[in-house]
């Protein structure tokens, strides 16, 4: 289970991301802890299918804001102004949030979030 787990950890906001429907069918997927060959190779199907599917604005708005509970308590005020600011301006077309996010997740060594595929492919954008 634990490998599935570091797996699930390392998509789980870039799946939201994507898809609200798929995410809320991994989760499903994953109850009780019982995880089989069958359970990984429908994953492996829903995570290749995202693959080709573009965040819209209001999935990238909920990831984004899942990801910014890693900071609301730890960052300073003006940190939560520059937030609310690229929040309120975020769109697919739009996005200095992630690069945001990104840069608070190197400040505070958020390292959940520094090991998640969401960070990691904005990484690559920069």
């Amino acid at each position: 289970m634990k490998s599935w787990q570091e797996i699930w950890a390392y998509n789980k906001y870039w799946v939201m991301a994507r898809s609200q429907q798929v995410y809320n069918q991994i989760r499903t997927l994953a109850s009780n802890n019982e995880w089989n060959v069958d359970k990984q190779s429908y994953f492996n199907q829903l995570i290749k299918d995202l693959e080709l599917k573009e965040p819209t604005n209001a999935t990238l708005t909920t990831a984004y804001q899942h990801v910014w509970g890693y900071f609301k308590k730890i960052c300073t005020e003006d940190e939560k102004i520059i937030y609310k600011k690229y929040l309120s301006e975020l769109s697919t077309d739009n996005d200095d949030l992630g690069p945001y996010l990104v840069h608070l997740t190197d400040k505070y060594k958020v390292k959940y979030l520094e090991k998640s595929r969401i960070i990691q492919e904005l990484k690559k954008r920069e």
